[in-house]
């Protein structure tokens, strides 16, 4: 087996004692693509604009 790849599969030192065990919790949430969050962005944005244009401070 060629060294590289024995390296690849051998844990680290810290998840083969337990320590680094939180990757089953990290799937929780919302989950959103990224190009929602830029659309929800930039809506906001055009929403401002136009409510300061529209509703001037007084």
């Amino acid at each position: 087996m060629p060294r590289s790849r024995k390296k690849r599969e051998s844990p680290g030192p810290f998840t083969g004692a337990g320590l680094v065990r939180f990757y089953e919790e990290a799937d929780v949430g919302i989950k959103m693509k990224p190009y929602i969050i830029i659309g929800l962005a930039f809506a906001m944005t055009v929403i401002v604009i136009v409510a300061q244009k529209l509703l001037p401070p007084t």
